[in-house]
């Protein structure tokens, strides 16, 4: 019979450097498993990964043994280490912080694609590209093409 899982809490955890202090400690204390050993687990399976802020979800079971999923890293993070800035735009798509080419887009959509609601790397774009816009990020070649599908709708 398969374990239920009792708990599912989801953090995001900069990759391999996970410790028993806040914000883990204070999240996962509380649920009763041992602290020391999903820090080991999580700092060895996401080693490859340092530098990159990963969102990870963690079953816990009655037993207090857990697993953990890690995902891809959010799409803000990846379009924010992509454009080689610290912050979105303060006001939003009214104000363009950065410019990021079609094949960076395409380079995130093609990281995000196992987490997003996108069947091809297309619609991950256009998903990817529609977070860069709302951050202030303008992508060259991706507007253009929206306005000619839209005057191609239009007609």
């Amino acid at each position: 019979m398969a374990k239920d899982a009792v708990k599912k809490i989801k953090l995001q955890i900069p990759a391999g450097k996970a410790t028993p202090a806040p914000p883990v400690g204070t999240v996962l204390g509380p649920a009763g498993i041992n602290l020391q050993d999903f820090c080991t687990k999580y700092n060895d399976a996401t080693r490859d990964k340092m530098g990159d802020i990963l969102p990870v979800e963690i079953s816990i079971y009655e037993d207090r043994s857990f697993d953990f999923v890690i995902k891809t890293p959010p799409t803000s993070f990846l379009l924010k280490k992509y454009a080689k800035i610290n912050k979105g735009a303060t006001k939003g798509s009214n104000e363009t912080v950065a410019t990021l080419t079609s094949a960076q887009i395409r380079e995130i959509a093609e990281i995000k694609l196992p987490d997003l609601n996108a069947y091809d790397v297309d619609a991950a774009m256009k998903i990817v590209a529609g977070t860069a816009k709302n951050m202030g990020i303008a992508v060259e070649g991706m507007e253009e093409a929206a306005k000619e599908e839209a005057t191609e709708v239009a007609e």
